[in-house]
């Protein structure tokens, strides 16, 4: 990492045009904003990213975020079909912006649109992790389900003995990956090519808070979730979250939504 006053961190939220699940989804409003905008102002408002690049083919995402102090970074259109991951937009996005601003970024983040409810404090403990030393990070919530998996053969248990019912203060914590928000050492994530590797560090948040938008009753849900949840943000600051113990990689936890890029 490079030796400046303050690290270059440049958060890039990947935001598409098209939408087979929700036609028009990052543009779709939740609480009286689209989702994409308030994923641009959920990064300025927290106090490490020093750039917010919004990486999108479609110009009426771009006309939205614009006013916000985002920039924009136009996909190209191989990188904006539904089988392109997120990673080859957010590489693409930090190719870009260092060559407009001529400045080396250390940490760069990728922040979902599509996690409506992810907050200041999502984006600063991801952030803060790898500025303390991790190589990755991610958001991630407790969970203490029993989680299945149908096989040929009949259900099996992925992460617990069928056999063996402990209670719920009896049994070791999962952590859920939410899918809102990571962070990556910006060397590492280009030699690496993915958003995990080195040591990676779970970030928690609220389990309350993780919904992601991916068919049109994720969206309803949401809407009707905004009052609710939106109002704390709006009460004042709200500290970054800690993160979990740096020696402990994230559990492979056996709910984890498929990732295209968005």
């Amino acid at each position: 990492m490079t030796h400046r006053d303050r690290p270059e961190v440049l958060a890039v939220v990947p935001a598409r045009g098209g939408s087979k699940g929700v036609p028009g989804k990052n543009l779709a409003e939740v609480g009286g904003a689209p989702l994409v905008v308030r994923a641009v102002r959920a990064c300025l408002a927290a106090p490490q990213p020093t750039a917010v690049a919004v990486s999108t083919d479609d110009a009426g995402i771009a006309s939205a975020v614009l006013p916000e102090g985002a920039e924009v970074v136009e996909r190209p259109a191989h990188l904006a079909v539904d089988t392109a991951g997120s990673e080859a937009a957010v590489l693409h996005a930090l190719d870009v912006h260092e060559a407009r601003t001529g400045r080396t970024v250390d940490v760069v983040l990728l922040v979902q649109c599509t996690s409506p409810f992810l907050t200041p404090g999502d984006i600063a403990g991801v952030a803060g992790a790898v500025l303390g030393g991790a190589d990755s990070a991610l958001s991630v919530a407790p969970f203490h389900g029993f989680v299945w998996r149908d096989e040929p053969r009949g259900a099996r248990g992925v992460n617990h003995d069928s056999r063996y019912r402990p209670r719920r203060q009896d049994r070791p914590e999962d952590l859920l990956e939410t899918g809102a928000a990571y962070a990556m050492r910006a060397d590492g994530f280009r030699a690496a090519r993915h958003r995990f590797f080195g040591r990676t560090v779970p970030v928690r948040t609220e389990a309350a808070r993780v919904l992601e938008v991916d068919e049109p009753h994720d969206l309803a849900h949401a809407r009707l979730l905004a009052p609710l949840l939106d109002a704390p943000a709006h009460a004042g600051p709200e500290p970054a979250p800690a993160h979990a113990g740096a020696a402990q990689p994230p559990p492979q936890a056996a709910v984890s939504a498929p990732d295209a890029a968005t």
